[in-house]
């Protein structure tokens, strides 16, 4: 009986472990609908005051122009109406004037008329010779109708078409940006950033990618890169905190950006590489990823490490030539170009474990880049199967520089971790980034 119970005690422990995480499993997936939900509406929010506050603004802006438009024109026809109104005014003010001088003289006449026998003679004399001084046969021209202005406004009733069809076609909603974030990947002190179109129909001329760091702290995003691929690594990235990334896009022979793509939370668990500092010979920019070969080093060609095995196979060690330098290359321990590294010398020359290779890469140049990849073949010692007795453990390496790569087997003799690399500078003045 007793073990019956031990039974049944058994499946109803494993029944509640399971309720339990049945439960666990169905709320992280109503926290999840509440995101969802949460991001339907707060970005319909953002879309109802974007579109409020772009057409207010076009209507505040329209209403300014109108407006504008009306009082330059009104000005227009007050300058005409005051430039052809003045002539006609001293036109007006001259017959008045002879208006009076002829009523002035009709009066003196007809007293001249009314007037005694003895002064009838000089009365009518005088009137006479103002008459004369008048110059009563003499009338001012007055300008035909046709010959003034009539003043008038032509107005072009096309433009409510043409506003009528931009208008219809201003602006557009999406259920969903036309671009988004695909992938995520951590690199040493950065991060690898993928998107891709998830609208076919929307030709990208340009991609526009921003992050910032998550947090209380708010901080406004900044742009990373601009440009028509799509990935960037985003460097200078502290580690092991959360940053967020989004892309937008703009359209062929388009000047505005697309929507955001929904941020994406990125992180990076890996330290960023650097330079070993205090190094005889280089000097370092502040945040060790960049090594300059001065004038100070008396040795011929002295020898830069970093300053941690940081490079881990599975990664793609990245070195960026700001200057010709002679060579840089991943390397174990505290050994260079010997028997445990690989490098690649100026002129494209690949030496593995001391010995140069055929197969050459194209000459290290100004802007050059050189990436190194390896990933492990083989744990297991190959040989023998004991490494003190010459057993070795196998990298494939792939050492790329400008279209071209070089793969081969790097055998070692320990199992390997992680790798330190390092560069040499014959001449002071050049610069070398890596990442």
């Amino acid at each position: 009986m007793s073990a019956e119970v031990d039974v049944l005690l058994q499946e109803a422990k494993e029944s509640i472990e399971a309720a339990q995480n049945y439960r666990s499993e169905l709320q992280q997936r109503l926290n999840g609908l509440n995101q969802a939900r949460k991001q339907v509406r707060g970005s319909s929010g953002q879309a109802r005051e974007a579109l409020r506050r772009h057409f207010a603004e076009l209507q505040a802006a329209a209403t300014r122009l109108l407006s504008e438009r009306l009082t330059a024109l009104l000005a227009e026809v007050d300058a005409i109406e005051a430039d052809s109104v003045k002539p006609l005014d001293e036109c007006q003010s001259l017959i008045e004037h002879g208006v009076g001088q002829a009523d002035e003289l009709l009066r003196e006449g007809e007293a001249a008329l009314r007037c005694g026998l003895g002064e009838k003679e000089d009365k009518l004399g005088s009137f006479t010779k103002k008459a004369v001084r008048i110059q009563l046969d003499s009338l001012p021209e007055v300008p035909a109708l046709v010959d003034v202005p009539c003043v008038s406004a032509q107005l072009d009733d096309s433009l409510l078409g043409v506003l009528r069809d931009r208008v219809s076609r201003l602006g557009s909603v999406a259920s969903h940006p036309p671009v988004q974030i695909e992938e995520l990947q951590e690199r040493p002190g950065s991060v690898l950033v993928r998107w891709c179109k998830v609208d076919e129909d929307f030709a990208a001329a340009d991609y526009r990618l921003q992050h910032r760091r998550s947090g209380g702290g708010r901080s406004q995003y900044e742009d990373a890169y601009i440009g028509r691929d799509c990935e960037f690594l985003v460097l200078h990235l502290d580690p092991h905190a959360d940053y967020l990334f989004r892309v937008s896009a703009r359209g062929e022979g388009r000047t505005e950006w697309s929507p955001w793509s929904v941020p994406q939370t990125g992180y990076t668990t890996l330290a960023p590489h650097e330079w070993c500092p205090g190094s005889e010979g280089y000097i370092l920019s502040s945040r060790r990823n960049i090594a300059l070969r001065s004038d100070s080093a008396h040795t011929r060609c002295p020898v830069l490490y970093s300053n941690a095995p940081t490079y881990f196979c599975g990664q793609t060690l990245t070195f960026k030539y700001v200057r010709t330098l002679s060579h840089c290359t991943p390397v174990r321990g505290e050994y260079f170009q010997t028997e445990e590294a690989v490098c690649i010398s100026t002129n494209g020359a690949v030496f593995v474990n001391g010995k140069e290779m055929t197969n050459q890469l194209p000459a290290v140049a100004l802007g050059s880049a050189v990436t190194f990849d390896m990933e492990v073949v083989n744990l297991f010692p190959v040989g023998n199967g004991d490494p003190g007795e010459g057993g070795h453990f196998k990298l494939r390496v792939t050492i790329g520089s400008g279209s071209r790569e070089v793969v081969f087997d790097w055998l070692v003799e320990q199992t390997v971790d992680c790798l330190f690399f390092g560069c040499s500078f014959v001449h002071s003045g050049w610069k070398v980034v890596v990442f």
